[in-house]
Protein backbone atom coordinates (compact mmCIF):
# COMPACT_ATOMS: atom_id res chain seq x y z
CA UNK A 1 0.00 0.00 0.00
CA UNK A 2 0.96 3.34 -1.00
CA UNK A 3 1.75 5.53 2.23
CA UNK A 4 3.14 8.63 0.92
CA UNK A 5 0.50 11.40 0.97
CA UNK A 6 0.16 14.96 -0.45
CA UNK A 7 -1.74 17.58 1.15
CA UNK A 8 -1.77 16.15 4.29
CA UNK A 9 -1.78 19.61 6.26
CA UNK A 10 -4.64 20.72 4.07
CA UNK A 11 -6.94 17.74 5.31
CA UNK A 12 -9.72 18.61 8.00
CA UNK A 13 -9.11 17.01 11.51
CA UNK A 14 -11.44 14.04 10.92
CA UNK A 15 -9.94 13.40 7.22
CA UNK A 16 -6.50 12.98 8.94
CA UNK A 17 -7.68 10.61 11.23
CA UNK A 18 -9.30 8.60 8.94
CA UNK A 19 -6.45 8.63 6.32
CA UNK A 20 -3.51 7.50 9.69
CA UNK A 21 -6.01 4.65 10.37
CA UNK A 22 -6.81 2.96 7.52
CA UNK A 23 -2.96 3.00 6.57
CA UNK A 24 -1.26 3.10 9.60
CA UNK A 25 -3.59 0.75 11.93
CA UNK A 26 -5.19 -2.75 12.68
CA UNK A 27 -8.60 -1.05 13.37
CA UNK A 28 -9.13 1.83 11.51
CA UNK A 29 -12.63 2.11 13.80
CA UNK A 30 -11.37 1.74 17.01
CA UNK A 31 -8.69 4.35 16.21
CA UNK A 32 -10.83 6.75 14.90
CA UNK A 33 -13.40 6.97 17.94
CA UNK A 34 -10.43 6.93 20.34
CA UNK A 35 -8.53 9.92 19.07
CA UNK A 36 -11.88 11.78 18.42
CA UNK A 37 -12.74 11.77 21.84
CA UNK A 38 -9.43 13.36 22.70
CA UNK A 39 -10.12 16.62 22.52
CA UNK A 40 -11.94 19.23 24.61
CA UNK A 41 -15.51 19.98 24.57
CA UNK A 42 -15.15 23.91 24.12
CA UNK A 43 -14.58 24.06 20.53
CA UNK A 44 -13.19 27.60 21.17
CA UNK A 45 -10.55 26.49 23.57
CA UNK A 46 -9.76 22.95 21.28
CA UNK A 47 -9.01 25.80 18.15
CA UNK A 48 -6.38 27.49 20.69
CA UNK A 49 -4.74 24.12 21.19
CA UNK A 50 -5.16 23.30 17.86
CA UNK A 51 -3.28 26.15 16.82
CA UNK A 52 0.05 25.73 18.44
CA UNK A 53 1.26 23.03 16.22
CA UNK A 54 1.14 21.62 13.13
CA UNK A 55 -1.18 18.45 12.11
CA UNK A 56 -2.91 18.36 14.89
CA UNK A 57 -5.41 15.39 15.25
CA UNK A 58 -5.89 14.99 18.82
CA UNK A 59 -4.71 16.13 22.74
CA UNK A 60 -2.27 14.30 24.47
CA UNK A 61 -3.14 13.95 28.14
CA UNK A 62 -0.27 14.37 31.33
CA UNK A 63 -1.72 14.85 34.85
CA UNK A 64 -1.82 18.20 36.27
CA UNK A 65 -0.84 17.99 40.03
CA UNK A 66 -0.11 20.80 42.35
CA UNK A 67 2.62 20.43 45.21
CA UNK A 68 1.38 22.63 47.97
CA UNK A 69 3.20 24.04 50.87
CA UNK A 70 6.00 25.57 49.18
CA UNK A 71 7.64 28.07 51.52
CA UNK A 72 10.02 30.31 49.01
CA UNK A 73 11.87 33.32 50.00
CA UNK A 74 8.97 33.13 52.84
CA UNK A 75 6.67 32.86 50.82
CA UNK A 76 3.89 30.15 51.15
CA UNK A 77 3.28 28.37 47.23
CA UNK A 78 0.86 25.87 45.65
CA UNK A 79 2.96 24.67 42.75
CA UNK A 80 1.46 23.22 39.56
CA UNK A 81 3.03 20.74 38.03
CA UNK A 82 2.69 18.55 34.62
CA UNK A 83 4.10 15.47 34.85
CA UNK A 84 3.30 11.86 34.53
CA UNK A 85 6.39 10.18 36.32
CA UNK A 86 4.53 8.60 39.64
CA UNK A 87 7.05 9.98 42.34
CA UNK A 88 7.99 13.06 41.38
CA UNK A 89 4.94 15.25 42.76
CA UNK A 90 5.09 13.32 46.02
CA UNK A 91 8.75 13.90 46.27
CA UNK A 92 8.56 17.40 45.90
CA UNK A 93 5.79 17.65 48.30
CA UNK A 94 7.40 15.79 50.76
CA UNK A 95 10.98 17.84 50.58
CA UNK A 96 8.46 21.07 50.79
CA UNK A 97 6.58 19.74 54.26
CA UNK A 98 10.21 18.59 54.94
CA UNK A 99 12.17 21.95 54.79
CA UNK A 100 8.41 24.06 56.07
CA UNK A 101 10.29 23.55 59.73
CA UNK A 102 13.59 24.49 59.00
CA UNK A 103 13.34 27.83 57.40
CA UNK A 104 11.94 27.31 53.58
CA UNK A 105 13.82 27.09 50.22
CA UNK A 106 15.93 30.22 49.22
CA UNK A 107 16.20 32.01 45.90
CA UNK A 108 17.75 34.70 44.03
CA UNK A 109 18.41 35.97 40.65
CA UNK A 110 21.61 36.00 39.56
CA UNK A 111 21.47 38.08 36.03
CA UNK A 112 18.78 37.61 33.33
CA UNK A 113 20.60 38.56 30.26
CA UNK A 114 20.09 36.24 26.96
CA UNK A 115 22.03 35.86 24.07
CA UNK A 116 21.76 35.87 20.32
CA UNK A 117 24.19 35.21 17.36
CA UNK A 118 24.43 36.39 14.15
CA UNK A 119 27.10 33.70 12.26
CA UNK A 120 28.92 35.25 8.85
CA UNK A 121 31.90 34.90 6.78
CA UNK A 122 34.12 37.44 6.11
CA UNK A 123 37.84 36.99 3.85
CA UNK A 124 39.82 39.93 4.97
CA UNK A 125 41.93 40.66 7.47
CA UNK A 126 40.56 40.52 11.32
CA UNK A 127 41.97 43.42 12.25
CA UNK A 128 39.94 45.15 9.45
CA UNK A 129 37.29 43.73 10.65
CA UNK A 130 37.27 44.73 13.75
CA UNK A 131 37.97 48.70 12.69
CA UNK A 132 34.63 48.26 10.28
CA UNK A 133 32.58 47.44 13.05
CA UNK A 134 33.09 50.46 14.90
CA UNK A 135 31.32 51.81 12.59
CA UNK A 136 28.35 48.96 12.02
CA UNK A 137 27.89 48.72 15.53
CA UNK A 138 26.14 51.88 16.08
CA UNK A 139 24.09 51.05 13.18
CA UNK A 140 23.01 47.85 14.25
CA UNK A 141 21.39 49.86 16.87
CA UNK A 142 19.70 52.55 15.19
CA UNK A 143 18.62 49.62 12.69
CA UNK A 144 16.49 47.68 15.16
CA UNK A 145 15.03 50.90 17.34
CA UNK A 146 11.68 50.11 16.05
CA UNK A 147 11.93 46.61 17.20
CA UNK A 148 13.44 46.90 20.36
CA UNK A 149 10.79 49.94 21.31
CA UNK A 150 8.11 48.47 23.42
CA UNK A 151 10.60 46.53 25.19
CA UNK A 152 13.04 48.98 26.07
CA UNK A 153 9.89 50.95 27.66
CA UNK A 154 9.69 47.99 29.72
CA UNK A 155 13.32 48.39 30.72
CA UNK A 156 14.54 46.04 28.66
CA UNK A 157 16.35 45.53 25.09
CA UNK A 158 20.05 45.22 23.43
CA UNK A 159 22.56 45.42 26.36
CA UNK A 160 25.15 45.17 24.54
CA UNK A 161 26.84 43.86 20.69
CA UNK A 162 30.25 42.36 20.19
CA UNK A 163 32.33 41.34 17.46
CA UNK A 164 33.82 37.71 17.86
CA UNK A 165 36.60 35.54 15.45
CA UNK A 166 36.72 32.25 14.87
CA UNK A 167 39.41 32.39 12.46
CA UNK A 168 41.82 29.93 14.65
CA UNK A 169 38.67 27.44 14.60
CA UNK A 170 37.17 28.11 11.14
CA UNK A 171 39.29 30.67 8.65
CA UNK A 172 36.70 33.43 7.79
CA UNK A 173 33.95 32.40 10.52
CA UNK A 174 32.64 35.73 12.36
CA UNK A 175 29.78 36.06 14.74
CA UNK A 176 27.62 39.24 16.34
CA UNK A 177 26.46 38.19 19.58
CA UNK A 178 24.17 40.40 21.37
CA UNK A 179 22.97 40.37 24.86
CA UNK A 180 19.16 40.80 25.79
CA UNK A 181 17.03 41.68 28.49
CA UNK A 182 13.58 40.95 27.65
CA UNK A 183 12.02 41.51 31.01
CA UNK A 184 9.00 39.14 31.84
CA UNK A 185 8.70 37.66 28.52
CA UNK A 186 10.97 34.51 27.53
CA UNK A 187 12.04 37.02 24.28
CA UNK A 188 12.27 34.37 21.61
CA UNK A 189 10.09 36.06 18.77
CA UNK A 190 11.88 39.36 19.90
CA UNK A 191 15.27 38.08 19.83
CA UNK A 192 15.45 36.60 16.43
CA UNK A 193 13.08 39.33 14.86
CA UNK A 194 15.96 41.47 15.75
CA UNK A 195 18.91 39.23 14.63
CA UNK A 196 17.44 38.86 11.77
CA UNK A 197 17.67 42.45 11.12
CA UNK A 198 20.95 42.68 12.01
CA UNK A 199 22.34 40.37 9.19
CA UNK A 200 19.86 42.69 6.58
CA UNK A 201 21.86 45.88 8.17
CA UNK A 202 25.29 43.66 8.05
CA UNK A 203 24.83 42.79 4.32
CA UNK A 204 23.66 46.26 3.26
CA UNK A 205 26.31 48.16 5.14
CA UNK A 206 29.22 46.14 3.39
CA UNK A 207 27.41 46.73 -0.28
CA UNK A 208 26.99 50.54 0.56
CA UNK A 209 29.90 51.74 2.60
CA UNK A 210 31.67 53.76 0.54
CA UNK A 211 34.80 53.08 2.58
CA UNK A 212 35.32 49.67 1.93
CA UNK A 213 37.59 48.50 -0.82
CA UNK A 214 35.96 45.90 -3.93
CA UNK A 215 37.65 43.04 -1.84
CA UNK A 216 36.36 43.92 1.14
CA UNK A 217 32.67 43.65 0.61
CA UNK A 218 32.06 39.75 0.29
CA UNK A 219 30.23 38.95 3.35
CA UNK A 220 27.66 36.15 3.56
CA UNK A 221 25.14 35.12 6.33
CA UNK A 222 25.07 31.87 7.66
CA UNK A 223 22.52 31.96 10.17
CA UNK A 224 20.84 34.50 12.98
CA UNK A 225 19.27 32.87 15.78
CA UNK A 226 19.08 33.00 19.62
CA UNK A 227 20.80 30.67 21.78
CA UNK A 228 19.37 28.35 24.53
CA UNK A 229 22.69 28.43 26.22
CA UNK A 230 21.89 31.46 28.51
CA UNK A 231 25.00 31.37 31.18
CA UNK A 232 23.84 35.13 32.05
CA UNK A 233 20.25 34.47 33.05
CA UNK A 234 20.73 32.45 36.38
CA UNK A 235 19.20 32.09 39.09
CA UNK A 236 20.29 30.12 42.61
CA UNK A 237 18.70 27.93 45.24
CA UNK A 238 19.34 27.10 48.77
CA UNK A 239 18.63 25.15 51.74
CA UNK A 240 20.10 25.28 55.05
CA UNK A 241 20.05 24.06 58.41
CA UNK A 242 21.67 22.96 61.92
CA UNK A 243 23.01 19.27 60.91
CA UNK A 244 21.43 18.80 64.36
CA UNK A 245 17.56 19.24 62.21
CA UNK A 246 18.52 15.87 60.63
CA UNK A 247 17.82 13.94 64.10
CA UNK A 248 14.66 12.65 63.71
CA UNK A 249 15.26 11.82 59.75
CA UNK A 250 18.21 10.23 60.58
CA UNK A 251 17.12 8.34 63.90
CA UNK A 252 14.01 6.47 61.55
CA UNK A 253 17.13 5.39 59.50
CA UNK A 254 19.43 3.77 62.18
CA UNK A 255 22.00 6.38 61.96
CA UNK A 256 22.83 10.20 63.74
CA UNK A 257 22.47 13.04 61.83
CA UNK A 258 25.99 13.93 61.45
CA UNK A 259 26.77 10.87 59.50
CA UNK A 260 23.04 11.16 57.40
CA UNK A 261 24.85 14.70 56.37
CA UNK A 262 28.28 13.29 55.51
CA UNK A 263 26.20 10.92 53.31
CA UNK A 264 24.37 13.23 52.06
CA UNK A 265 27.29 15.43 50.92
CA UNK A 266 29.28 12.69 49.47
CA UNK A 267 26.17 11.64 47.36
CA UNK A 268 26.46 14.73 45.61
CA UNK A 269 30.14 15.09 45.57
CA UNK A 270 30.09 11.67 43.26
CA UNK A 271 27.19 13.68 41.27
CA UNK A 272 30.27 16.14 40.87
CA UNK A 273 33.05 13.40 39.97
CA UNK A 274 31.04 11.03 37.84
CA UNK A 275 29.39 12.47 34.72
CA UNK A 276 27.43 9.02 35.06
CA UNK A 277 25.98 9.69 38.23
CA UNK A 278 25.73 13.43 37.40
CA UNK A 279 23.56 12.75 34.64
CA UNK A 280 20.85 10.66 36.25
CA UNK A 281 21.45 13.14 39.15
CA UNK A 282 20.87 16.29 36.98
CA UNK A 283 17.74 14.58 35.42
CA UNK A 284 16.20 14.19 38.78
CA UNK A 285 16.57 18.11 39.06
CA UNK A 286 14.84 18.57 36.09
CA UNK A 287 12.07 16.10 36.78
CA UNK A 288 11.01 19.14 39.18
CA UNK A 289 12.29 21.95 36.93
CA UNK A 290 10.33 20.46 33.40
CA UNK A 291 6.83 20.04 35.52
CA UNK A 292 6.86 23.27 36.54
CA UNK A 293 8.09 24.86 33.59
CA UNK A 294 5.28 23.30 31.40
CA UNK A 295 2.65 23.61 33.59
CA UNK A 296 3.71 27.84 33.14
CA UNK A 297 3.84 27.28 29.28
CA UNK A 298 7.82 27.84 29.06
CA UNK A 299 9.97 26.29 26.57
CA UNK A 300 11.40 22.75 28.65
CA UNK A 301 13.52 21.40 25.67
CA UNK A 302 15.35 24.95 25.72
CA UNK A 303 15.53 24.76 29.16
CA UNK A 304 17.16 21.32 29.82
CA UNK A 305 19.61 22.27 27.45
CA UNK A 306 20.69 25.00 28.87
CA UNK A 307 21.02 23.27 32.06
CA UNK A 308 23.16 20.63 30.72
CA UNK A 309 25.36 23.13 28.58
CA UNK A 310 25.78 24.48 32.26
CA UNK A 311 26.70 21.23 33.96
CA UNK A 312 29.69 20.65 31.23
CA UNK A 313 30.90 24.50 31.12
CA UNK A 314 34.32 23.48 32.63
CA UNK A 315 34.77 20.74 30.59
CA UNK A 316 33.63 17.80 32.49
CA UNK A 317 29.56 17.52 32.64
CA UNK A 318 28.83 17.74 36.92
CA UNK A 319 26.21 17.68 39.34
CA UNK A 320 24.19 21.13 39.01
CA UNK A 321 23.79 21.32 42.88
CA UNK A 322 26.49 21.33 45.34
CA UNK A 323 26.54 20.69 49.38
CA UNK A 324 28.41 21.55 51.87
CA UNK A 325 28.53 20.09 55.53
CA UNK A 326 31.12 22.70 57.54
CA UNK A 327 30.77 23.77 61.53
CA UNK A 328 27.73 22.06 62.28
CA UNK A 329 25.97 23.44 59.41
CA UNK A 330 24.16 21.75 56.34
CA UNK A 331 24.02 23.86 53.08
CA UNK A 332 22.26 22.29 49.59
CA UNK A 333 22.46 24.67 46.67
CA UNK A 334 21.59 24.67 43.22
CA UNK A 335 22.49 27.31 40.54
CA UNK A 336 21.58 27.08 36.86
CA UNK A 337 19.95 28.99 34.10
CA UNK A 338 16.28 29.44 33.32
CA UNK A 339 15.02 31.30 30.56
CA UNK A 340 11.23 31.74 31.63
CA UNK A 341 8.59 34.05 30.75
CA UNK A 342 5.38 34.82 32.21
CA UNK A 343 3.75 37.13 29.22
CA UNK A 344 3.50 36.06 25.95
CA UNK A 345 3.81 32.49 23.86
CA UNK A 346 1.35 29.55 25.13
CA UNK A 347 1.98 31.22 28.90
CA UNK A 348 -0.82 34.10 27.45
CA UNK A 349 -2.65 30.96 25.56
CA UNK A 350 -3.18 28.17 27.09
CA UNK A 351 -6.10 27.93 29.63
CA UNK A 352 -4.02 25.96 32.24
CA UNK A 353 -0.73 27.72 31.61
CA UNK A 354 -2.81 30.71 32.67
CA UNK A 355 -4.40 28.84 35.13
CA UNK A 356 -0.95 28.28 36.89
CA UNK A 357 0.42 31.73 36.65
CA UNK A 358 -2.35 32.68 38.38
CA UNK A 359 -2.51 29.92 41.35
CA UNK A 360 1.31 31.21 41.64
CA UNK A 361 0.37 34.88 42.13
CA UNK A 362 1.07 35.91 38.89
CA UNK A 363 4.77 35.82 39.16
CA UNK A 364 6.94 38.11 36.77
CA UNK A 365 10.11 36.03 35.40
CA UNK A 366 12.05 36.69 38.24
CA UNK A 367 9.86 35.39 40.37
CA UNK A 368 9.52 32.60 38.68
CA UNK A 369 12.56 31.93 37.80
CA UNK A 370 12.97 31.44 41.68
CA UNK A 371 10.25 29.00 42.02
CA UNK A 372 11.17 26.83 39.25
CA UNK A 373 15.12 26.77 41.11
CA UNK A 374 13.40 25.59 44.44
CA UNK A 375 10.97 22.78 43.48
CA UNK A 376 14.16 21.49 41.29
CA UNK A 377 16.26 21.56 44.59
CA UNK A 378 13.52 20.16 46.47
CA UNK A 379 13.26 17.21 43.96
CA UNK A 380 16.78 16.65 43.99
CA UNK A 381 17.28 16.57 47.63
CA UNK A 382 14.50 13.90 48.30
CA UNK A 383 15.77 11.78 45.47
CA UNK A 384 19.24 11.82 47.23
CA UNK A 385 17.59 11.45 50.31
CA UNK A 386 15.62 8.71 49.50
CA UNK A 387 19.07 7.25 47.53
CA UNK A 388 21.22 7.46 50.94
CA UNK A 389 18.68 5.73 53.41
CA UNK A 390 15.70 3.74 52.19
CA UNK A 391 17.13 3.28 48.51
CA UNK A 392 14.73 5.17 45.34
CA UNK A 393 12.73 1.83 44.41
CA UNK A 394 10.58 1.40 48.11
CA UNK A 395 9.19 5.03 47.28
CA UNK A 396 9.18 4.64 43.66
CA UNK A 397 7.50 1.14 43.36
CA UNK A 398 4.88 2.24 45.63
CA UNK A 399 3.74 4.79 43.21
CA UNK A 400 4.05 2.85 41.00
CA UNK A 401 1.68 0.48 42.17
CA UNK A 402 -1.11 2.01 40.68
CA UNK A 403 0.11 2.21 37.02
CA UNK A 404 0.78 -1.35 37.80
CA UNK A 405 -2.66 -2.06 38.78
CA UNK A 406 -3.92 -0.62 35.91
CA UNK A 407 -2.05 -2.24 33.73
CA UNK A 408 -3.12 -5.20 34.69
CA UNK A 409 -7.04 -4.53 34.71
CA UNK A 410 -7.79 -4.75 38.59
CA UNK A 411 -11.26 -3.78 39.77
CA UNK A 412 -11.84 -1.14 42.02
CA UNK A 413 -12.02 -3.96 44.92
CA UNK A 414 -9.10 -5.69 43.96
CA UNK A 415 -6.76 -2.21 43.86
CA UNK A 416 -7.75 -1.26 47.41
CA UNK A 417 -6.83 -5.12 48.22
CA UNK A 418 -3.28 -4.69 46.81
CA UNK A 419 -2.61 -1.03 48.11
CA UNK A 420 -3.34 -2.37 51.70
CA UNK A 421 -1.35 -5.52 50.94
CA UNK A 422 2.17 -3.89 49.49
CA UNK A 423 1.86 -1.07 52.26
CA UNK A 424 4.81 -3.45 53.96
CA UNK A 425 5.54 -5.29 50.90
CA UNK A 426 7.99 -4.66 47.96
CA UNK A 427 6.48 -3.71 44.91
CA UNK A 428 7.60 -5.07 41.55
CA UNK A 429 5.45 -6.08 38.27
CA UNK A 430 6.07 -9.54 39.02
CA UNK A 431 4.41 -9.42 42.68
CA UNK A 432 1.20 -7.46 42.09
CA UNK A 433 0.27 -9.62 39.26
CA UNK A 434 0.78 -12.92 41.55
CA UNK A 435 -1.05 -11.07 44.47
CA UNK A 436 -4.04 -10.71 41.59
CA UNK A 437 -3.72 -14.11 39.96
CA UNK A 438 -4.00 -15.41 43.78
CA UNK A 439 -7.04 -13.20 44.87
CA UNK A 440 -8.67 -14.32 41.51
CA UNK A 441 -8.39 -17.83 41.86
Amino acid sequence: MNKIISGFSKLSKTQKIKWLGENYTDNPDAFEAELSSWRHSDDATQRVVDGFTENAIANYVLPYSVAPNFIINGRTYAVPMVIEESSVVAAASSAAKFWQERGGFHAEVVSTLKIGQVHFMWSGKPERLYEIFKILKPRLFEATKDLTANMRERGGGITSIQLLDFENLEPGLYQIRAWFETCDSMGANFINSVLERFADTLESFFTEYPDLADDERDVEVIMSILSNYTPECLVKAWVECPIAAFADLARSQGMDADSLARRFQMAVRIAQIDPFRATTHNKGIFNGIDAVVMATGNDFRAIEAGGHTYAARNSQYRSLSTCTVKNGHFRFELELPLAVGTVGGLTALHPLAKRSLEILGKPSARELMCIIAAVGLAQNFAAVRSLITTGIQQGHMKMHLTNILNHLGASEEESAAAQFHFQHQTVSFSAVRAFLQEKRS
